[in-house]
C-alpha cells in the first residue's frame, strides 16, 4: 500500500502530527505551531516522506474540533506541490476517534498518542468521506448560517431567562396572562409598569389602551385582555422594593439582549440571502422552505455528490434512530442517535416545520405522525417530517430538478 497516513491532533496553538505507513508503523511524530509557518513545516515534511518512500497517495485526518482546523485545511488544499499526489482530507468525529482508541488498552493520554490514533483510524478505514476541495462558496455561506444558528440558540436562552425574570416580577402574569410572555406587548408592559401594584392600581381603560397600542390592535376585545392582566397582577407575589428594583434592571438588560439578537438575525438573514444567490440550487422550489433554510441545509451538505444516499445525509444530520434488538425482541421506543451535525439538523427541522404548513403532502404526513402517539406529539412528528424532507432534498439536489407539489 503506497499511502502515507497523516494524523493531526488540532488545538488553538499547536498541531501534533503522526506519520504512519500502510502496515501501521509509526514513521514520525512531531508538533508544529497552528499558523502559516507551522503549516509550511508540516507540508515540507509530508513532501519529504512522500518522495523518500515513493508514495503516490496521501490521506490526512484531523478531528472536527470547531474552527481550529479550518485554516490548516485551506493551506493543505491550496498547496500546489501536494496536488501532485492523490490527496484526501478527512474530518473525523471526535466520538468515533475516542471509541476507536479503546481497542488500545495500554495507550496513555497525550497529544502524540491522539495523533497516532487518528492516523491508525485512517489506515483501518470506515471513516467519513473526504471533504470537498473545490468550492469555497459553501464554506463562506456556512460561516453565516452557523452564525445565525448560534444567534437563534442565544435568543432562545435569553427568552427563557426573561421568562424567569417575568415570573419573579409578576408570577401570575407569567402563568395566566392571555398575552404571550415573549410578545412585544408583554415586553412593553413589564418595562412601562414598575411593579405589580402599578398594574393593579392603573385604570382598566389605561391598560386597554396600552394593549391596543402595543399589540397594534391585535386583540378584538382589549378590555377583556386588560381585565385578565389586572387580575393576574393582583394575584401575583409582591416583591420588596430592593428586589423589585433589581429585577427591573435585570429585565431591562435581558430585553436589550433580545432586541439586539433579533436585529442580528435579521442582518444575517439578509447576508445569507445575498450569498446564497451565487449557489445554484432547486430547494427553494419547495413551498415554505425559503432561502435562509435552504441555505442552511446546502451550506452543511456542500456538494451533494459526496453522499451516496439520502440515508447517509440523515445519518450525517443525526436524524437516525437507535436500534435495540436481542434475540426475537426488538424495541419499538427508540431515540435519535447522539451526535450528528447540529446545524444541519436544526435547519432541516425548521424547514420541515415551515414546509408542512405550505405543502399538502407534508402537512398530511405530519398529522399522521402527530396522531400516532399520546405524548411529545409535535416534537416526534416534526422530526419524522424532517426525515421525510431529507429524502426530497437528496433527490432534488441529485437530479437538479424543481419540486412539483403533488396532487392529493
Amino acid at each position: 500500500m503506497n499511502t502515507l497516513f497523516v494524523g493531526i491532533d488540532i488545538s488553538s496553538t499547536k498541531n501534533v502530527v503522526c506519520f504512519m505507513d500502510g502496515s501501521g508503523n509509526r514513521l514520525a511524530n512531531f508538533s508544529v505551531d497552528n499558523n502559516k509557518k507551522g503549516a509550511k513545516q508540516l507540508i515540507l515534511s509530508i513532501i519529504e516522506y512522500m518522495e523518500k518512500l515513493c508514495y503516490t497517495k496521501l490521506s490526512i485526518g484531523l478531528e472536527a474540533t470547531s474552527i481550529y482546523g479550518d485554516l490548516l485545511i485551506y493551506e493543505l488544499r491550496q498547496n500546489s506541490r501536494l496536488s501532485n499526489f492523490i490527496l484526501s482530507i478527512h474530518l473525523l468525529n471526535p466520538l468515533q476517534v475516542n471509541r476507536f482508541k479503546k481497542i488500545y488498552p495500554d495507550l496513555q493520554k497525550n497529544d502524540f498518542i491522539d495523533a497516532f490514533v487518528i492516523a491508525d483510524h485512517l489506515r483501518f478505514g470506515r471513516i467519513t468521506d473526504a471533504i470537498y476541495h473545490d468550492d469555497y462558496r459553501y464554506k463562506a455561506l456556512q460561516l453565516l448560517t452557523r452564525a445565525r444558528f448560534s444567534a437563534v440558540r442565544n435568543l432562545i436562552k435569553e427568552k427563557q431567562r426573561f421568562n424567569n425574570y417575568l415570573f419573579i416580577k409578576c408570577s401570575s402574569l407569567k402563568q395566566k396572562s392571555p398575552i404571550s410572555p415573549t410578545s412585544a406587548t408583554m415586553y412593553a408592559l413589564v418595562e412601562a409598569f414598575d411593579s405589580v401594584d402599578d398594574i393593579v392600581y392603573a385604570s382598566l381603560e389605561d391598560i386597554a389602551a396600552f394593549v391596543d397600542k402595543h399589540s397594534r390592535s391585535h386583540f378584538s376585545n382589549s378590555k377583556t385582555i386588560a381585565t385578565a392582566i389586572k387580575q393576574a397582577a393582583d394575584m401575583s407575589y409582591h416583591l420588596p422594593k430592593t428586589v423589585n428594583n433589581s429585577i427591573n434592571q435585570a429585565i431591562a438588560i435581558s430585553l436589550a439582549s433580545i432586541r439586539a439578537l433579533e436585529k442580528q438575525i435579521k442582518m444575517l438573514d439578509k447576508a445569507i440571502e445575498e450569498n446564497f444567490r451565487v449557489i445554484p440550487n432547486t430547494l427553494t422550489s419547495i413551498p415554505g422552505i425559503g432561502a435562509v433554510y435552504s441555505a442552511g441545509i446546502i451550506a452543511e451538505l456542500g456538494n451533494v455528490n459526496r453522499f451516496h444516499s439520502q440515508a447517509s445525509i440523515a445519518k450525517f444530520a443525526g436524524l437516525v434512530w437507535t436500534q435495540y434488538q436481542s434475540g426475537n425482541f426488538e424495541a419499538e421506543n427508540t431515540h435519535l442517535i447522539s451526535g450528528g451535525n447540529r446545524s444541519l439538523r436544526y435547519y432541516l427541522v425548521e424547514a420541515a416545520n415551515s414546509v408542512r404548513r405550505c405543502d399538502p403532502e407534508f402537512n398530511r404526513y405530519y398529522k399522521i405522525k402527530y396522531n400516532e402517539v399520546n405524548k411529545n406529539n409535535h416534537k416526534r412528528a416534526i422530526v419524522l417530517t424532517a426525515r421525510k424532507l431529507v429524502r426530497l432534498v437528496f433527490r432534488l439536489l441529485k437530479d437538479n430538478r424543481l419540486y412539483k407539489v403533488p396532487e392529493l
